[in-house]
């Protein structure tokens, strides 16, 4: 008996430790049902963090990865981590997955916080109420800080309580998805404005900013309330030296350097205490119409100076220019008689030729003029050119084309002293040059700053070689046409079109400049004095010297250099005009002055920044006048390419005076 009662009792022991464990773990568990809900809320995680949100939310779904999950439409296949499937505990691994699902927010953690704050019932409660088939015998370990266990019903709770998060956070991404559509799509409607607006933003905006916060804190600096300050005050003085290296030479925003922006920060919040402290708007107001007062002063002075300094760079000729004539006139003297003569003298007489009249003492501008002129001559050797010069640059202005001979053309220079007949006995102009009032008129300083307009004062009208265009029948007596060109214009066309222009009886041929008011009579005429005001209309339209077609056979028959002189008799105290050879040329061929085509002549390059590129191209002439000549350094940049482009500067002259493009 004692044998079957020991067999019946090993046979107990071996159901209970043998056949019990497989009973019990043939039934469906809660920690299997945890284990399925975990990876079901980490899938829907996981499509929650594949749609299209924003960094920020998405950070708040998943921070950490947990694995590949695979579904069937029927059953669902987990593939849960490595460290869920082998080495550890299925509740041990379950805890952890779901930990790393939401640090934020740890479920597990929480009904632990909650079983040791003993409210331990209400989860008993709810487990109770939703999972009848859970079998109280069996129980897990839970990781949690203590190592202690927890019950079967304390894991239940879990899992419901991860359930109800699940659907909550699910909602929860679905509502922060269609958020985050709307804004990605308002982003998407309003960005071409935004960008519109950046592309309105003037490229000079921070230097003028930065500009205005000095002008404000030069105030505030000024002001009592500031100055008793010494904090404020040095702090101002301070971000002004900062404002004021950081603008510098800038003219644009791109050459700020990069503190910028910092620096007018700085500036805005010390401004910011100045307005604290200065209440009184009255007193700002008076002290900013004090520096408006004195900035429109200070503007006055310096447009006048900037006239001023404009006029004495024109008159004023460059280094290399000074050099060139010295370098040719040296030259010229060492060539033998011989070589000093220019071919074709027979052409110089022949009015069956095209005949040029240049007139002037700049060697290098005159070049051009002639370079320009033959350059688009049809036939060359049908044009012939007069340089008249004065006996300082006759040497070098014959040497030069003695050196550079303009192909086919034929070049004349004369010097204007040897025109015996020119003198003051005859010209009324050359006796009032030479009058001691007229070199008062120039050279005693404290009557010449007493002129406003500083044109008038140019040295070139104390030169007869300036009015000799009133002489032209006396300069060529057998010429029938004369085409008469300036010193700074470039010829762009072919011009033998225009002798055979009929001028109807006219003495002159020119392009009216009535295109603006300053152009007309009254701009350069005194109709104050009666003698002028009877005999012009003060609206009639000025024309352009620069390029003129004078008729000499009318020119003698009207008597028009007598006509000159008269009227240069009664201009003896410059009451009728002043000095200048337009002024009377407008009264001496008025009413004899044949308009011509406006594409002839295009005038403006030497002071109009604004002249229009077509016109410019197709004109015949461009003419530079203005203090602005394409050889100086006030040159329109733009503009000055016209006039180089005939120069050439690889000529040994030019390349010895150091004269360069």
């Amino acid at each position: 008996m004692e044998i079957v009662a020991t067999r019946n009792i090993l046979l107990f022991l071996l159901c209970v430790t043998v056949v019990a464990p497989i009973l019990l773990y043939s039934y469906p568990s809660a920690e299997q049902e945890l284990v399925q809900d975990v990876p079901a809320f980490a899938n829907n995680a996981a499509d929650s963090a594949r749609l299209n949100l924003l960094p920020e939310e998405t950070s708040t779904v998943l921070k950490e990865p947990i694995g590949d999950v695979h579904t069937d439409d029927s059953t669902s296949i987990k593939k849960l981590p490595h460290d869920l499937q082998m080495g550890e505990s299925r509740e041990h691994s379950s805890g952890r997955v779901l930990s790393a699902t939401n640090e934020g927010e740890n479920p597990i953690k929480l009904v632990i916080d909650g079983i040791k704050q003993g409210n331990q019932s209400n989860y008993l409660e709810k487990t109770n109420a939703t999972s009848d088939n859970v079998n109280p015998e069996d129980a897990i370990d839970v990781d949690d800080s203590d190592g202690k266990l927890a019950s079967e019903t304390t894991v239940s709770s879990v899992g419901l309580y991860l359930h109800d998060e699940h659907i909550r956070l699910t909602n929860k991404q679905e509502q922060k998805t269609r958020e985050s559509s709307s804004r990605i799509k308002k982003k998407a409607h309003v960005s071409p404005e935004s960008n519109n607006q950046n592309d309105g933003i003037p490229s000079d905006a921070r230097v003028r900013q930065l500009k205005d916060q000095l002008i404000q804190a030069k105030v505030f600096l000024s002001l009592p309330a500031v100055k008793n300050n010494p904090q404020i005050t040095r702090e101002l003085r301070l971000r002004v030296k900062e404002v004021l290296r950081t603008v510098g030479e800038a003219s644009q925003d791109s050459d700020l350097p990069r503190n910028a922006n910092e620096r007018m920060k700085a500036m805005e919040q010390s401004l910011m205490k100045g307005r604290q402290i200065q209440d009184d708007c009255a007193g700002a107001v008076k002290k900013l119409r004090a520096m408006l007062h004195s900035t429109e002063e200070q503007l006055r002075v310096h447009k006048k100076q900037t006239v001023f300094l404009t006029q004495l760079t024109a008159k004023t000729l460059p280094k290399g220019l000074h050099c060139l004539p010295l370098r040719l006139t040296t030259e010229y003297h060492s060539l033998i008689p011989s070589l000093q003569q220019f071919p074709n003298p027979e052409k110089l007489e022949d009015p069956q030729l095209y005949h040029y009249a240049i007139f002037s003492d700049n060697i290098l501008a005159t070049g051009v003029v002639v370079n320009s002129t033959v350059a688009h001559a049809k036939d060359a050797s049908k044009h012939v050119f007069h340089i008249v010069t004065d006996r300082l640059n006759y040497a070098a202005m014959r040497m030069w084309f003695l050196a550079n001979p303009p192909g086919k053309a034929t070049i004349q220079v004369q010097n204007i002293e040897e025109f015996t007949w020119l003198n003051s006995s005859y010209s009324p102009v050359l006796k009032q040059l030479s009058s001691p009032s007229m070199i008062d008129y120039y050279f005693k300083t404290h009557q010449a700053t007493s002129d406003s307009n500083l044109k008038f004062r140019n040295p070139k009208y104390l030169s007869i070689l300036n009015h000799l265009r009133f002489y032209l029948p006396e300069v060529f007596p057998k010429l029938n046409k004369v085409l008469f060109l300036d010193d700074d214009i470039v010829v762009q066309k072919d011009l033998t079109a225009l002798w055979s222009i009929d001028l109807k009886g006219n003495v002159n041929g020119a392009v009216e400049t009535c295109g603006e008011s300053f152009h007309r009579f009254d701009r350069y005429l005194n109709f104050s004095n009666p003698l002028i005001a009877k005999n012009f209309d003060p609206h009639a339209c000025g024309w352009a010297y620069g390029m003129n077609v004078f008729d000499l056979v009318e020119w003698k028959r009207q008597n028009i250099t007598e006509l000159y002189h008269n009227w240069q008799k009664l201009n003896h105290d410059r009451q009728l005009w002043k000095l200048g050879t337009l002024p009377p040329g407008l009264i001496t061929f008025w009413k004899r002055t044949f308009p011509l085509n406006r594409t002839w002549h295009v005038l403006g390059l030497g002071y109009n920044t604004n002249v229009n590129q077509k016109l410019i191209e197709g004109a015949a002439v461009v003419h530079y006048n203005g203090n602005m000549k394409p050889w100086l350094e006030i040159s329109i940049p733009k503009f000055r390419g016209h006039w180089t482009k005939y120069v050439d500067y690889d000529i040994v002259y030019l390349r010895e005076c150091n004269i360069n493009p």
